[in-house]
């Protein structure tokens, strides 16, 4: 990589991880200035992860080799004084992580420790590298929420990763990342199940930090308009090779490596079959005044006797017809994953809710046949596939229970011929059956998941985010193949999403949802091209900066 004119803060040459002899990151080099901002691009398994946890010697059984020379406040390259991180000895490196090089991860509700307080575990920073009392590095805590704009960050620091929302977890990590004013701060995939509207003020958070410290920065991202609005230079990373590298604006206007070219041009593209809008067509799905509530604590003496409700959803309508997509956009929080927890059966309610024309008994009984015409794909096929299931077991487990006369041999055939619908085959996947998900990439994993959605010949699919946690390349098959099911097979879909790209591509219908109730609702076209209401007018406008 071209040195840059600024000094180096960390200079990376010929950089090699292996497993067991096999090299995933491939001999690269590159380096940071000081205050610089660097994004290193590319789809999962390109290294890009791998590379950034390898600085710190957080890869457990890798082979590392190569150099790392970080240069800290009291060296320079002209003095030759920096810190091999590759070979300095691991108590020395302990000093190092967390103090003046520290990172984000990607998921805070597995990097962070259920059992403390997001204040807890700030503050234990605080005491273990600067050497702050318990009291001091407590409101220091405070203060360093309080800078990552969380509100009322005093009760904040006291609550549990559970009690935070996505996007206020993001931020109690960047705090904690940020709690000994780093001189080098590594951030992976900091913002990638963020609503679009949270993703810009984490990335302006990010932006305004990294200036208030006078930070370098390595991104670790697949998304490449965060590295467009965000950083100064970018490394693009296929297969644990850098392919190109450059100032961000010339890489994007001109990108000279066709990888990175598809990178580029890997957007959500709109294929989806026309739907006739007819008043008298009967719905899968139909919903009037949907109403869905939780109790909760009333605080004080009262709460000793009686329960308070939260709202999650209220007052809502609508109707998905055959071979429509009706998409459910909003933040985190605004109740569109409720919505389609009461859709699917799973969440009692208020109001009328039908699948296909008949309401849920909440009776395993009477609600089987329903939920073969319902069927579910989650968000992070990763954790809604068990570990310990073989591919057979887990796609033709909806067969043993809507299809029990059917034997072994004809739930294989099933299972074979639902894979190859979604373009798994035993061709490319030999012994397909008896593999474990473990043995999938991350969009391979999320067809096994719709696979298991089709075996049973539902209806209607709900999809809850169900390419946010892939790379943009996966997310355009992803989304391809799902509209090629829905024109085959007449399919319905209830799209929840936060992402508006995704709705634009996939949706007939739309509707705007926040604090449980529907602000906006009709057409894709028109919603998105002319919204009426300020905040899907603040949705959309977040959407155009990514």
């Amino acid at each position: 990589m071209n040195p840059t004119t600024n000094q180096p803060l960390l200079q990376v040459k010929g950089l090699h991880v292996s497993f067991s002899g096999k090299d995933v990151v491939h001999g690269i080099d590159f380096q940071i200035a000081a205050g610089e901002k660097l994004a290193l691009v590319g789809e999962s398994g390109s290294g890009k992860t791998v590379t950034a946890l390898s600085l710190l010697r957080l890869v457990q059984n890798a082979e590392v080799t190569g150099v790392a020379k970080f240069f800290g406040a009291e060296t320079s390259p002209q003095k030759e004084k920096a810190r091999d991180l590759l070979a300095i000895p691991e108590r020395e490196l302990r000093g190092i992580r967390g103090k003046e090089i520290a990172m984000i991860f990607q998921e805070p509700m597995t990097a962070l420790n259920a059992l403390y307080s997001v204040g807890d575990q700030i503050a234990e920073v605080l005491e273990l590298h600067e050497g702050l009392s318990a009291r001091a590095a407590q409101a220091a805590a405070v203060q360093l929420l309080a800078d990552t704009g969380i509100p009322e960050p005093a009760r904040r620091a006291r609550s549990f990763p559970h009690q935070l929302s996505g996007g206020q977890r993001q931020r109690a990590m960047i705090a904690m990342a940020l709690a000994c004013k780093p001189r080098l701060l590594l951030a992976d995939e900091p913002t990638t199940a963020l609503d679009v509207t949270v993703r810009a003020q984490i990335l302006e958070l990010l932006a305004d930090l990294q200036r208030k410290y006078g930070m370098a920065v390595l991104l670790i991202t697949h998304d490449l308009n965060l590295v467009r609005r965000f950083a100064d230079r970018v490394a693009v990373m296929e297969n644990g090779h850098i392919v190109e590298h450059g100032a961000v604006a010339t890489v994007f206007d001109a990108p000279q490596h066709a990888y990175t070219r598809k990178l580029i041009d890997s957007h959500p593209e709109r294929d989806v079959a026309a739907v006739a809008a007819r008043a008298d067509a009967a719905p899968v799905l139909e919903a009037k005044a949907l109403r869905v509530s939780y109790p909760v604590p009333k605080p004080g003496f009262a709460g000793w006797f009686r329960k308070g409700e939260f709202i999650a959803v209220q007052g809502a309508d609508f109707r998905i017809v055959p071979g429509e997509t009706l998409g459910v956009v909003g933040e985190s929080g605004s109740g569109k994953s409720t919505l389609a927890l009461a859709a699917l059966g799973l969440l009692k309610h208020r109001g009328e809710l039908k699948v296909d024309g008949k309401g849920w008994a909440v009776d395993r009984a009477s609600d089987l046949a329903l939920r073969r015409r319902m069927q579910v794909v989650f968000q992070d096929p990763f954790s809604s596939l068990s570990p310990r299931m073989t591919v057979e077991q887990i796609v033709g487990e909806g067969l043993r229970v809507h299809a029990p006369e059917l034997d072994t041999k004809a739930r294989r055939a099933r299972s074979l011929t639902a894979l190859a619908d979604v373009g798994l085959t035993e061709a490319q996947f030999p012994a397909l059956l008896d593999r474990y998900p473990h043995e999938f990439s991350g969009g391979q994993r999320q067809r096994l998941a719709i696979a298991r959605a089709l075996i049973v010949d539902p209806q209607l699919l709900v999809l809850d985010e169900p390419t946010s946690a892939l790379d943009v390349t996966i997310q355009k098959q992803v989304l391809g193949l799902l509209q090629r099911l829905q024109r085959e097979r007449g399919l319905s879909y209830l799209l929840i999403t936060h992402d508006v790209e995704v709705i634009r591509a996939m949706a007939h219908q739309v509707i705007v949802m926040k604090d449980g109730a529907i602000l906006e609702t009709g057409s894709v076209e028109r919603v998105l091209d002319a919204p009426a209401h300020p905040y899907t007018q603040k949705l959309v406008a977040a959407a155009l900066l990514e």
